[in-house]
């Protein structure tokens, strides 16, 4: 396989991971983003490990802090508590952080990785990291009474490794399914009849001689199984429970986040407009992958992106307003002008095919990828190194030094790649909705649904468009040598790997080819993920992530007006031959980046939009819950905004709280009324009441107010009261 230009121009570090300039929380990253290019391609689990190590590192800096909260270190997490009383200070708090952060990340790393199949590689990368840091692995003490952040460290990881063992994912048996089936049976891409697709509203795995997941790890032939189809059940960062329904199918539960609804389902007898059209759009832009077709793009910021979120389509018609069927893109039209220098975007014109099979192959992160959450790390970390960008927390106050705002980014998109994970993959598990390679085969195999009164009408076959979706007839190329094909379905698509038979040379082009033979724009060993497609997942976790950059920056643009990349000419491509010339992928602002890789997925043959747009939604809401939380924690509303003119003393227990649970406010005041006020994270009125005090206690209960777990920021104010305290609700 030839070398490929590897993602991103955004930074890629490679071992000895460690820089001066650079943060120690920022190097442990990238040697976690190196250690996820070596494992198998598993977005759910690497989303857990970057949340996971996020939390790690956020702590360990927190822990020092007087304003800042931490999240796991001395709390209670879905059931699980890591105690923790706080440690003594030493003159050097920076050492302290540092040694805590290292220790912490090298144990759980070695944890994790294994039994990756890049261990050989990965393990002797975090040693080496660890030792070059000038920290001993012999030291394996938890006991950190007398200051040690080494001790801490090995004392947090401890705990993580334990949490991660009772978190549902099922560590402890490598991630496996507990009761998930797939109700179709596999099928061969290279077959062209499809008789196991019994529901083509079903996923339906397909089957290797030799399987290649996304990252380039080769493995045994047969059909991979579906990946984490049970996710939805994993704890998650901010995900609420107001926003969960828990379906069932043979007895078993499907915890789904952000429940969509049903995506378009196609009936034999009856048809189904949305399914016909959407996965047949995924045919018509297949055919915008051929350099040579001479159709040329302005890929600049001047003329792509700047797509409103209240321009997103919510319905059919409004689905084929914004996608163009059949130039491809959307309606975004760009920018007048780069606001951070006030000039126009220069264009770039490139041949159309170079454009689309690197947007397909660049935000497909495969293989030696970090996968799409990892990817959006690597964005956090390109713009954290650009010269014009000051690490200003939303865009206002005190610049921040590099620890404290690597380790507040990393918790705030650790959580929101989490999260995004946790819904969409059990989006996926529930609605089980298939792939374009199976839809678009099985519609071609009953045939055209466009005339009655054409050759092989079927309402469940593919629309006809002339150009791009026809009838064989008697003469075409395609008829075969004895007519067996005439009456068959044809389609003006990417003509596949058959026609690749040296990829750093040959360009399988577009061309016409039969219904029953369409390929996606992949490998011939990977053909499309293993899960099913609804929803898509690179649309949640690229909305969700540039939602999150968007808050976290204070600017809806990249630093400067301006992300790239560089696909360099003949280099870039994997499975064949180009770009044909060097192609500067560019946005203006991280939504453009979050949309660009929507519909790189259908360029890619791997999502139709009934796929994307849902994501794109659910995307947006994970990034304001998690950010919203996450920022609880950083300025710490656990204590009073204002003191008590008595400058009394006061103390709320029990906390966390169990919802039937009373709680307890101790403090010197008099019998008076209180007036007592629950808010949610998101500073929503949940809750109001007004309580009496009694012998320096007020006693009260939150019972009669339905509060699902979560944090709450309880508010109590009367004479001589003004405090603010956060609760955990727990275990209800």
């Amino acid at each position: 396989m030839k070398f490929r230009y590897l993602p991103l121009l955004f930074l890629l570090v490679l071992p000895i991971i460690g820089s001066a300039q650079h943060s120690v929380a920022r190097q442990w990253n990238e040697v976690l983003l190196h250690a996820i290019r070596n494992d198998f391609a598993r977005p759910t689990v690497h989303a857990r490990n970057l949340f996971h190590t996020s939390v790690l590192m956020y702590d360990a800096w927190a822990a020092f802090d007087d304003k800042a909260e931490t999240y796991f270190l001395g709390k209670t997490v879905a059931g699980f508590t890591c105690p923790f009383d706080g440690i003594a200070r030493n003159n050097n708090v920076q050492e302290q952080r540092e040694s805590v952060i290292s220790y912490a990340m090298y144990r759980l790393l070695m944890h994790r990785f294994k039994n990756s199949p890049g261990a050989a590689e990965t393990l002797p990368l975090i040693e080496t990291q660890f030792s070059t840091m000038g920290y001993d692995a012999s030291f394996q003490s938890t006991n950190y009474a007398d200051g040690s952040g080494a001790a801490l460290g090995n004392y947090l990881a401890e705990n993580m490794i334990e949490f991660g063992l009772q978190d549902n994912s099922n560590e402890q048996n490598d991630y496996t399914n507990l009761y998930y089936r797939n109700f179709n049976f596999p099928i061969a891409p290279e077959l062209t009849t499809n008789p196991f697709l019994w529901d083509p509203n079903r996923w339906q795995p397909l089957t290797f001689e030799v399987f290649i997941d996304q990252s380039g790890n080769e493995l045994p032939g047969g059909a991979p199984e579906f990946l984490s189809p049970e996710w939805g059940i994993v704890t998650p960062f901010a995900l609420q429970e107001e926003d969960l329904t828990i379906h069932q199918r043979e007895g078993n539960d499907y915890w789904v986040y952000h429940d969509p609804g049903n995506p378009p389902y196609i009936d034999e007898d009856t048809g189904g407009d949305g399914y016909l059209w959407g996965f047949s759009m995924v045919s018509l832009w297949s055919a915008h992958l051929d350099p040579a077709d001479g159709v040329l793009l302005d890929i600049s910021p001047a003329s792509l992106g700047n797509v409103p979120l209240e321009e997103l389509p919510t319905d059919l018609e409004g689905y084929r307003s914004f996608y163009q069927q059949f130039d491809g893109g959307d309606t975004g039209k760009g920018y007048a002008v780069n606001p951070h220098t006030g000039q126009p975007y220069e264009p770039q014109i490139v041949p159309r095919g170079d454009y689309t099979r690197v947007l397909a192959e660049f935000w497909a992160d495969g293989p030696d990828s970090e996968t799409p959450p990892g990817h959006w790390f690597t964005v956090l970390n390109y713009v954290n190194d650009h010269p014009q960008f000051e690490r200003r927390f939303k865009g206002k106050g005190e610049i921040m030094d590099a620890l404290e705002w690597d380790v507040k980014a990393y918790l705030i998109l650790g959580g929101g790649m989490h999260d995004a994970a946790v819904a969409s993959w059990g989006i996926k598990g529930w609605y089980d909705y298939l792939r374009p390679i199976s839809a678009i085969r099985y519609m071609g195999e009953r045939g055209q649904s466009t005339d009655p009164n054409l050759p092989n009408y079927h309402v469940a076959g593919l629309p006809l468009q002339e150009g791009f979706i026809e009838i064989v007839q008697e003469g075409d190329p395609l008829a075969g040598e004895n007519n067996e094909h005439v009456g068959k379905i044809k389609l003006y698509a990417w003509k596949g790997p058959d026609f690749i038979n040296d990829p750093e040379t040959d360009v399988a082009g577009v061309g016409w080819v039969l219904s029953e033979k369409w390929w996606p724009y992949q490998r011939p060993t990977f053909v499309t993920p293993p899960f099913a497609g609804f929803i898509s997942g690179h649309s949640t976790f690229s909305r969700a992530a540039a939602e999150i950059l968007t808050k976290l920056t204070g600017d809806t643009y990249f630093p400067g007006g301006l992300g790239e990349f560089v696909a360099k000419k003949n280099e870039f491509l994997v499975f064949e031959e180009g770009p044909s010339q060097d192609i500067i992928l560019q946005w203006a602002t991280y939504r453009d980046a979050s949309d660009q890789t929507s519909l790189s997925r259908i360029w890619g043959g791997i999502h139709p939009p009934a796929d994307d747009i849902p994501g794109r939604f659910i995307g947006v809401e994970i990034a304001e819950d998690a950010f919203n939380l996450a920022e609880q924690y950083f300025n710490d509303i656990s204590t009073s905004t204002e003191e008590p003119s008595n400058n009394a003393s006061f103390k709320l227990y029990p906390n966390p709280i169990l919802g039937n649970e009373s709680i307890t406010l101790e403090g010197a005041f008099n019998k008076e009324k209180i007036n007592l006020e629950v808010f949610d994270y998101t500073g929503k009125l949940v809750h109001a009441k007004t309580v009496s005090s009694y012998e320096n206690k007020l006693i009260t209960s939150l019972a009669d107010q339905v509060l699902p777990t979560g944090f709450y920021l309880v508010q109590l104010k009367g004479e001589g009261l003004n405090r603010s305290y956060k609760v955990q609700v727990v275990n209800k």
